[in-house]
């Protein structure tokens, strides 16, 4: 997570999502900043986050959340909920060299030499994304990108007013999607072993 007051001075529709077509910035700069509101890198670029995520939104995160604990107690892999940062480098692991930053809103990641106090550097395993309105654009084509790119084994798209889940996962780098799982079907990860979504159970209580 980032705050900041003061972004480099710039004329006023830099301000604007994602309000960084005059400049590309790093981790490095990420690191500086304090602003209100949180954002994520994506290629050099900002993109604002929404201002607080919808109770659905949350429900379904903590269901999701609660499942992962208790399928990987005594495992080494580990789930994170967000705000927590994924670096995603490409040629350096230098903070200045480093151009996405994400907040998923869950990851799970299996190899430990990839966390450190800041958070995660590298791809996660598993990431899993639950659209908010809004928001949409950014999880289903910019972070789609990035996640392929960066190895994301398995990428999950939660569409909470839809109640529909889709999953991607990554062969030969590049990635295949399922069909659209919704209620009814229950969902297994591949590269999660033990981690599986009831579609019935995930959405049983409405909001």
């Amino acid at each position: 997570m980032n705050t900041k007051k003061d972004i480099p001075e710039t004329p006023q529709k830099q301000v604007e999502e994602p309000f960084t077509e005059y400049g590309k910035y790093s981790y490095a700069d990420y690191l500086t900043w304090e602003i209100d509101e949180m954002v994520e890198l994506i290629k050099g670029k900002v993109f604002k986050m929404a201002a607080a995520p919808t109770r659905k939104h949350q429900k379904i995160s903590l269901v999701v959340s609660g499942i992962l604990y208790n399928v990987l107690k005594g495992k080494p892999c580990e789930a994170y909920s967000a705000p927590f940062d994924v670096r995603l480098p490409i040629h350096s692991k230098k903070n200045e060299n480093i151009y996405t930053v994400v907040q998923p809103d869950i990851c799970v990641i299996c190899d430990r030499s990839k966390l450190d106090d800041a958070g995660c550097i590298g791809a996660p395993d598993l990431i899993v994304e639950i659209l908010s309105p809004g928001n949409n654009k950014k999880d289903l084509q910019d972070k789609y990108e990035v996640y392929e790119e960066s190895g994301v084994q398995e990428y999950w798209i939660i569409h909470p007013d839809e109640q529909t889940l889709l999953v991607y996962t990554l062969s030969k780098k590049k990635y295949v999607p399922s069909r659209l799982f919704t209620l009814g079907d229950i969902v297994r990860s591949k590269c999660i072993p033990g981690f599986q979504l009831d579609m019935e159970e995930l959405f049983k209580d409405p909001v």
